[in-house]
């Protein structure tokens, strides 16, 4: 018998060990606030996995991710994801004033414990496309990435208990929502125009970590900490941008062409590298294209063509499309799926990049029908004066050009050979042809 009420206690003893560990509240300690704007890639990924590993090893009630993207990649949006499933501290996704949680970023907002929005926010347009943001082609591969988007989407959206009729419509029919909208569709739990707003509406509310259920108890005033990235880590999010990092490609190749065929100063060939090496490290961070570099450098390579030959402008008409194609199979890549990039970066940067060629070859082509002005050549069809007789001798006299002291000879002339020609001293001549140090002249009109 006692061994039988022993056993009774010890299930007693772990039922209400486990009601008190479902009704354990999450009070004390402080909130982390972690601000994610830009693409949604590879940088942002890892400094969520290391925000939440911190968060769950400090004294942190509740972690905040401040979201406002674009979209991105679909590998980056799922590590998010993940980190957000297995966190052991509660997650709130807040899209702030102004912000917006496209495409990758709908995905993230679904998976929060948490999903919150302010006022004048939007949500959804998670419709698969390439990265010039045209929809993927219709066959199999479509309808793979489409499938497992949908999945994906689903797996979070039950398991956070919201609307998954109107989450997958973000998917197949690119529907967007506003915040209010967002929130009469049942896609996220509530509007907040503040952080104070947003702490003061968690507060209470009951959320689900790993097997268990916890309830978030914030106490008024609680700390509020900031989790910022690193310069390092902000400027290879910067440069991770799919905009930024094609027109850093594209103006470090067009600095170094100018460079190569205007030396001097080494200033546009530095900066040129510099812009390469950092639209590098932003490719390597997204899913490019070998095929669209090089495009890129064919396009280049045709409109330079263009000023080595004389500046026609018919290669440069040729290479813009081909610089612009580049564009648009540069982040043409498995992964990039939900990743846009802009089109007005592309033309913008096509237009710009074929105005300076043609400008080129204006310049250059003006260039060729100058009248050279220097050397031998641009002595020729000045004027000299004789300081003293000149013939038709080699060892002539001499004559005054440009205020220098020239030996000159009379140029034959066909109707002058059967005679004598002399150019007196101080009568005009103009200069034919220069041979070493002797000047051929001849008479100018109406000084004979």
């Amino acid at each position: 018998m006692r061994s039988l009420n022993n056993a009774i206690c010890s299930v007693l003893l772990a039922l209400a060990l486990l009601a008190w560990n479902a009704a354990s509240c999450r009070a004390g300690g402080r909130v982390l606030l972690v601000p994610l704007t830009g693409t949604v890639g590879v940088q942002m990924e890892e400094f969520v996995q290391q925000t939440l590993s911190e968060a769950e090893e400090g004294d942190c009630s509740l972690v905040v991710l401040q979201l406002d993207t674009p979209g991105g990649l679909v590998e980056a949006m799922r590590g998010i994801v993940q980190s957000i499933l297995a966190s052991r501290v509660p997650v709130a996704v807040w899209v702030p004033p102004g912000g917006r949680a496209a495409s990758a970023g709908a995905f993230i907002v679904q998976a929060a414990h948490i999903a919150a929005m302010a006022p004048g926010t939007n949500i959804g347009a998670a419709h698969p496309v390439v990265a010039s943001g045209k929809d993927i082609e219709d066959g199999e591969m479509s309808r793979k990435v489409l499938n497992d988007l949908r999945a994906q989407m689903r797996s979070v959206v039950q398991l956070r208990g919201r609307n998954q009729e109107a989450a997958e419509q973000m998917i197949e029919e690119s529907l967007s929502l506003t915040a209010q909208e967002a929130l009469e569709a049942g896609a996220i739990d509530l509007i907040a125009e503040g952080v104070p707003a947003l702490l003061a509406a968690i507060s209470g509310r009951t959320v689900r970590l790993e097997s268990r259920t916890t309830k978030i108890e914030l106490q008024p005033g609680v700390p509020v900490v900031r989790a910022e990235m690193s310069w390092r880590e902000r400027l290879i999010q910067f440069v991770s941008s799919p905009d930024i990092a094609y027109l850093l490609l594209s103006g470090g190749l067009m600095a170094i062409f100018f460079e190569v065929i205007t030396p001097g100063g080494f200033m546009l060939g530095t900066a040129g590298g510099l812009m390469l090496l950092l639209g590098a490290i932003g490719l390597k961070m997204l899913p490019f294209s070998w095929a669209g570099v090089a495009l890129l450098a064919a396009g280049l390579l045709v409109m330079a063509l263009d000023l080595f030959i004389g500046g026609t402008g018919l290669l440069t008409l040729l290479g813009l499309p081909v610089f612009c194609l580049g564009g648009v199979f540069l982040f043409q890549a498995p992964g990039g799926e939900l990743l846009r990039l802009s089109l007005s970066a592309i033309v913008g940067t096509a237009l710009g990049l074929g105005i300076c060629f043609l400008l080129f070859a204006f310049l250059v082509v003006r260039g060729l029908r100058r009248k050279v002005t220097t050397g031998a050549q641009g002595m020729v069809g000045l004027e000299v004066e004789a300081i003293s007789d000149v013939g038709t001798a080699l060892e002539g006299g001499q004559v005054r050009c440009r205020g220098e002291l020239w030996r000159a000879r009379l140029a034959d002339s066909p109707a002058e050979r059967s005679q004598e020609c002399v150019l007196h001293a101080g009568d005009a001549g103009i200069v034919t042809a220069v041979e070493g140090l002797t000047l051929a002249v001849r008479p100018r009109e109406g000084s004979l």
